[in-house]
């Protein structure tokens, strides 16, 4: 079929057919000369970003994207197997916390993850920010990791969902990130692929994240779990607030850094109880234990023992990585410069708007703005006063690591129009908004 004519459909508010879906991923898994072209893959994209889908057309989206490689066989596999999946903040690092967290209390985690989107961060890009770390492992080299670790941290191999790994670099530059549908099947495709029975959501919302409002947080969360349901998985979401960002540390390096130090106990509040309650819920969903009291109170003993901090030094050593930045930062890259932008008042810190912070670190080079694009692990942002927390004039409220060059000028100026300061702290809101299960 001719793929004007897809793109037609859904241009003019169609329901595509099964067929014409199966042809749209098909050609994004290959492009081999059947007619389609990147072109018209972001047209389509477009479209559906424009329109969007009725639930049949994203459970075919799904389907055919979990289809349209190879999916996993890891029964041989002892013990519950279950991963868990955030739609992308800024600063949000919890992966790299949880799953070893839950690897220690015997969930099995083989992680597929993926690269920074838009103002986002990417697990990908902070793994590969300690030195020698692989993310593009082999089937076999997976169920090594996951046999002697438990956790295994990985991208896409190039035979699971590879009409995903297309899209999802197409989405990045051509500003259709924030698709419900797209961003379903981006999910679950991957997700379906990896012969896992559970699977924990972390859908946030607010302005770093690409779902702005609760009730649009809730919309996705709830097309997740149900197509993820329909598909055999069991499924939990959790809403979670995106206004701020989570930690303190923003930027592939220095994430890592932040995740370390929550893994020895000296993690911000938020980051820590963010990850112990992801992490508890994959626990429960694995059928380790029975209830959240008794998931938390495992997996805080894991945090607390240092033993999730082993499965992660364990697993950067298994993945190639130098397992030595455990105990020595420098070993991880670092920039030659640091500016501060500071309070031009005293008062409380009464806002912080964190898809500001991400667009600014993404500007110093710790993002794309094309799918080609390298990134510099170096770079970041260190947030040193957050919303609730008095200043005084002059007071350092980022800490910017850069490399000078001439898009540092636009990153300060971007930081600087991205928080306010008043005369009474601003009141709180809860992390977690709400549950979806």
């Amino acid at each position: 079929m001719r793929p004007g004519d897809v793109i037609q459909t859904k241009r003019d508010r169609g329901v595509l057919s099964p067929e014409q879906i199966g042809a749209f991923v098909s050609a994004a898994a290959r492009l081999d000369g059947s007619g389609w072209e990147k072109y018209h893959l972001t047209a389509l994209l477009m479209a559906i970003y424009l329109n969007g889908m009725v639930p049949d057309e994203t459970a075919a989206l799904t389907a055919a994207m979990a289809n349209s490689g190879k999916r996993l066989d890891l029964s041989d596999l002892d013990g519950p197997k279950v991963d868990k999946h955030s739609t992308g903040g800024v600063g949000d690092k919890t992966s790299l916390i949880l799953g070893p967290l839950a690897a220690a209390c015997g969930v099995v985690v083989p992680m597929m993850s993926g690269r920074g989107l838009g103002h986002s961060g990417g697990t990908l890009d902070k793994l590969e920010a300690i030195p020698g770390f692989r993310v593009n492992l082999s089937e076999a080299e997976l169920r090594a990791a996951l046999r002697k670790v438990g956790l295994g941290m990985i991208g896409q191999t190039a035979d699971v969902a590879p009409a995903d790994k297309m899209l999802y670099a197409l989405r990045d530059v051509t500003s259709t990130v924030e698709s419900i549908p797209l961003i379903t099947a981006s999910i679950l495709s991957k997700k379906l692929s990896e012969d896992i029975s559970g699977l924990v959501m972390d859908v946030k919302c607010g302005a770093g994240a690409f779902m702005k409002t609760r009730e649009q947080g809730r919309a996705l969360a709830d097309s997740i779990v149900n197509v993820g349901t329909a598909n055999g998985l069991r499924m939990s979401a959790f809403i979670t607030t995106m206004d701020v960002p989570l930690g303190r540390y923003v930027g592939n390096g220095l994430e890592v850094i932040e995740s370390i130090e929550t893994l020895k106990g000296n993690g911000p509040p938020d980051l820590t109880d963010l990850s112990v309650t992801l992490a508890a819920r994959m626990v429960r969903l694995a059928g380790i234990a029975p209830d959240d009291a008794s998931a938390e109170k495992q997996v805080r003993g894991a945090l607390t023992s240092g033993t999730g901090l082993e499965v992660l030094r364990r697993c950067i050593e298994q993945q190639g990585g130098d397992p030595g930045v455990i105990d020595d930062y420098a070993r991880l890259p670092s920039t030659g410069a640091i500016t501060a932008v500071t309070a031009d008042r005293a008062g409380y810190v009464v806002s912080m708007n964190a898809e500001k912070v991400g667009v600014a670190v993404r500007l110093l080079g710790g993002g794309r703005d094309r799918a080609e694009d390298a990134i510099d692990p170096a770079v970041g942002v260190i947030v040193r006063a957050k919303p609730g927390e008095h200043v005084g004039t002059k007071h350092v409220v980022f800490e910017v690591h850069h490399r000078g060059g001439p898009r540092v000028g636009a990153a300060l100026d971007l930081l600087k129009e991205s928080f306010a300061i008043g005369g009474a702290p601003p009141g709180s809101e809860p992390l977690v908004l709400e549950q979806v299960t």
